[in-house]
């Protein structure tokens, strides 16, 4: 254990387990971010896109992803959050979101943890991927 955070490598987030996406959810998260691309909200213009049907916004899923993080410390020791969006996020899918850390380190005079974040679905296909750089002070 390293006695200056309690914080090691390997050790795991508190799992976050979400709803199915529905299209309340998708409506409610384009008024809030101002995000009205219609392909995440029109039926119709999905399928005019060649999809099945609308799907959820990659930055719903990274607020998912921030949310986890910020469930573990607070908001203001978030140094870097970056993620890679791997695949459609659908309708109904159950958002499940994980991080374990990766390292401990010492950057710019703090001690902090690169933590690595994943939403799958309840499939357990990866949907996004990511990394945090979180101060452990």
């Amino acid at each position: 254990m390293n006695p200056k955070t309690s914080v090691n490598v390997g050790d795991a987030l508190p799992e976050l387990q979400l709803p199915a996406i529905d299209r309340a959810t998708l409506a409610l998260f384009a008024g809030a971010s101002g995000d009205h691309n219609p392909i995440h909200i029109d039926l119709d213009f999905a399928r005019r896109a060649g999809m099945a049907d609308v799907f959820a916004h990659g930055m719903l899923g990274m607020a998912w992803l921030g949310r986890l993080l910020t469930g573990w410390r607070p908001q203001a020791q978030l140094r870097r959050f970056d993620v890679r969006f791997g695949a459609i996020t659908h309708l109904g899918n159950a958002p499940v979101l994980s991080g374990k850390v990766l390292e401990v380190l010492e950057q710019d005079g703090e001690t902090c943890a690169r933590v690595q974040v994943e939403m799958r679905n309840q499939f357990g296909l990866s949907k996004i991927q990511g990394e945090a750089l979180v101060a452990l002070g």
